[in-house]
C-alpha cells in the first residue's frame, strides 16, 4: 500500500521567505547541480511598489541567465494567481507548502545590453505594419512598401509645388479677383450640366440645338395620337384653357399653327410634349402613372422620369420628385423646344410664367444657352401697352458669350 502523507501550512510569509520557480527560455536545465543562484531584493523597502523586487542569477561556466519578477521581461502570471511549493520531509511524511514566484531566465550574452528600449509612443499604426513588412514581410510586400513610399514622396513634392503655385497666383491676382472667377466657373458648370446637347459651331442655326437630341424619330412617332387630339382642339377649347390658366405658351402654338401638311402635324406633336414638359416642371412629387391620362406614351413617360426627376427616400417608399436643378433643366429644354416650334425664336415672357419662375431666371437660362435676347422699344407715352410687350430670344450665329454677373455682398457701415 501507497504511503500517505499530510499537508502543513507555514505560518504567515513574507516576500523574502516565498520559494523562487525557475524556468529557462532556451531549455531544460540538464546539470542544475552545476548552475549558481543568487537572489537580489530592492534596497527600497519602503516603497510599496518596489519592496517587492526581486532579481535572479544563475550562473555556469558557459552561459549566465538573468531573471526578474518586475519590468518587460517578468511573467505577467505572477500578478494575476498565487502559486505554491511543497516541500515533503520523508522521515516525518509531511508536506510544508510555501508561497513561491515564478522567475523566467533568459540568458545573457557578454557585450549585449538586456535594456528594453521605450515604446515610440508617436508613430501610428501604419508605421508600426511598414516596421513588420520592413523585418519580417515577404518579398512581394516589401515592393509594394517601397512602391508606396515612392508615390508618398512623390505626391509631397506635387503638394509643395502646388502650394507655391498657389502663393504665387494669389500674389498676382488677388484672393478676392480669384474666389470671383470661382463663382463664376461653379455658375457656368453648374448651368451647363442642365442645357440640352449644344453645336455652337454649327453652320445651321437649326443645328445649334438638335432638334434629335430633344425628341427622337422613335419618340416623335410615338407622339401621332396624342398630338391629333391637340390639333383636334377647337377654338372655344382653346379660349376655355386659356380662361382656365392653361399654358399660355401651348395655346399660342395651338392658334397658330399650319393648316395642313407634315408641319402642322409636328406642332401637334412638340406642343403636347411641351405641355408635358411644363406640367412636370410646376408638381414637386411625380406619380407614377403622371401623364397616362392625357395618353402619354410609354416611351415618353420613361424619357421625362430619366431625365427629368430624381429619386428620393421618403416614409420607406422611393418617390421621384422634381428639384431645383431639374426645374433649370425643365427650362432651358423647353425653351430649345419652342425655339425649334417657332422658327429659332421663343417667347420668354410666355415662358417663365408657365414654368412658375422669375423673369429673371428665364433670362440668365436663355443667356447660358447663348442666345440674343430682343425686347420691343418702350414708348413713353403709351404706358398700357408694357403690360403687353413680351422679351424673346432667338439664335444668332455664332453665339453670344455673355459676360456672367457675379452679385456682391454691400457691407454695412459702420458709424
Amino acid at each position: 500500500m501507497a504511503a500517505s502523507c499530510s499537508f502543513v501550512c507555514c505560518g504567515e510569509e513574507t516576500e523574502s521567505d516565498k520559494a523562487a520557480i525557475v524556468r529557462f527560455s532556451n531549455g531544460c536545465a540538464t546539470n542544475a547541480e552545476s548552475l549558481d543562484f543568487s537572489l537580489y531584493k530592492s534596497r527600497d523597502e519602503n516603497n510599496p511598489r518596489k519592496k517587492s523586487r526581486r532579481l535572479l542569477v544563475a550562473e555556469s561556466n558557459r552561459l549566465s541567465y538573468v531573471g526578474q519578477n518586475f519590468g518587460a521581461g517578468s511573467l505577467k502570471c505572477n500578478s494575476l494567481c498565487k502559486y505554491y511549493v511543497g516541500v515533503l520531509n520523508k522521515q516525518t511524511m509531511q508536506m510544508e507548502v510555501h508561497n513561491a514566484v515564478l522567475f523566467n531566465m533568459q540568458p545573457v550574452i557578454p557585450g549585449e545590453t538586456s535594456t528594453t528600449k521605450p515604446q515610440d509612443t508617436s508613430q501610428s499604426y501604419r508605421d508600426k505594419v511598414d516596421l513588420l513588412i520592413e523585418t519580417f514581410g515577404t518579398n512581394k510586400q516589401k515592393r509594394a512598401l517601397a512602391s508606396r513610399r515612392l508615390n508618398q514622396v512623390g505626391s509631397n513634392a506635387l503638394q509643395t509645388a502646388v502650394a507655391k503655385a498657389a502663393t504665387s497666383v494669389i500674389e498676382k491676382k488677388g484672393l478676392e479677383a480669384l474666389q470671383q472667377e470661382v463663382i463664376q466657373t461653379e455658375s457656368q458648370e453648374t448651368l451647363a450640366s442642365h442645357l440640352p446637347p449644344c453645336n455652337p459651331n454649327a453652320s445651321k442655326r437649326e443645328d445649334v440645338y438638335p432638334f434629335d437630341e430633344l425628341l427622337s424619330p422613335v419618340e416623335l412617332a410615338a407622339l401621332e395620337q396624342p398630338g391629333s387630339k391637340m390639333a383636334a382642339l377647337t377654338k372655344e377649347e382653346l379660349q376655355k384653357m386659356r380662361d382656365e390658366g392653361g399654358s399660355l405658351s401651348v395655346v399660342k402654338h395651338l392658334e397658330s399653327m399650319p393648316s395642313e401638311g407634315e408641319a402642322r402635324e409636328r406642332i401637334a406633336r412638340c406642343t403636347f410634349y411641351l405641355s408635358l414638359l411644363l406640367k412636370l416642371a410646376s408638381q414637386k412629387s411625380i406619380p407614377r402613372k403622371f401623364g397616362y391620362d392625357e395618353g402619354c406614351p410609354r416611351i415618353i413617360h420613361n424619357k421625362l422620369f430619366r431625365t427629368f426627376t430624381v429619386e428620393s427616400f421618403n416614409n420607406g417608399r422611393v418617390q421621384n420628385i422634381v428639384s431645383t436643378s431639374m426645374r433649370a433643366k425643365l427650362a432651358a429644354y423647353s425653351l430649345a423646344l419652342l425655339l425649334h416650334m417657332g422658327h429659332m425664336t421663343a417667347d420668354l415672357s410666355l415662358l417663365h410664367r408657365d414654368l412658375g419662375i422669375t423673369e429673371a431666371k428665364m433670362t440668365e437660362i436663355a443667356k447660358s444657352m447663348g442666345l440674343s435676347l430682343i425686347k420691343p422699344a418702350r414708348a413713353k407715352w403709351d404706358e398700357a401697352a408694357l403690360s403687353d410687350e413680351h422679351r424673346q430670344a432667338t439664335v444668332v450665329l455664332p453665339l453670344v458669350q455673355y459676360d456672367k454677373f457675379v452679385e456682391r455682398r454691400k457691407r454695412k457701415k459702420m458709424h
